[in-house]
């Protein structure tokens, strides 16, 4: 089971950096994954609930389902910085505008989950500790994405690694909007009667 969840990790991680074209970026998102492991122990302890296999299922479902959040701040804190803006000043925006998003996603999940954490039908107790290591870890690691994602990301990240308005000004260059605007005009009529001068 430890190989399984070890595979689904490096899966995601690979996914994640053709994404992201970084390997950092998806390792800072990847941290959620040992807090969603705390919340899972909280739940079972809480509960008094034993680890079996089909709760071990759902710490695999879990790597693939706490990373989303991590995945939709650090995506929209490029995009601030793509249009310019600080890297303070953009991870404080996207954590704004983010947060509605990422608390909604979460709770809907857990909320689907909760059916079946609590039923005490025929069978149930057989489901019972999936649900429970859900709820347990996307709770906490929710909490604790809003806070340690951001932070790291602003300590791992470089401030002008996504200036990519300098590296257009490096690659293309631009016309002089400073000369005068009629000798310009004169110099295109001259280029277009001598194009036409050529194809007679």
């Amino acid at each position: 089971m430890i190989a399984l969840l070890a595979l689904i990790v490096l899966l995601v991680y690979i996914v994640m950096a053709s994404q992201f074209e970084s390997f950092s970026k998806p390792a800072i998102i990847m941290m959620a994954i040992p807090f969603a492991v705390t919340g899972v122990i909280m739940a079972l302890w809480v509960t008094d609930t034993t680890l079996d296999m089909i709760g071990a299922l759902g710490c695999v479902m879990l790597v693939g389902i706490v990373v989303k959040n991590g995945i939709v701040l650090v995506d929209y804190i490029n995009l601030m910085r793509d249009r310019g803006y600080e890297l303070s000043e953009a991870i404080a925006l996207s954590g704004a505008s983010r947060l509605r998003p990422v608390l909604m996603t979460a709770f809907t999940t857990i909320l689907g989950m909760v059916p079946m954490a609590v039923s005490s039908g025929e069978g149930a107790e057989m489901w019972q500790p999936m649900g429970i290591v859900i709820i347990g870890g996307l709770l906490v690691s929710t909490l604790i994405t809003l806070i340690v994602v951001p932070v790291l990301y602003g300590l791992f990240s470089r401030k002008g690694e996504r200036d990519k308005e300098a590296e257009n000004r490096k690659k293309f260059i631009f016309m002089d909007l400073s000369s005068d605007p009629s000798a310009a005009y004169s110099s295109d009529i001259q280029l277009v009667s001598k194009d036409i001068e050529n194809d007679r």
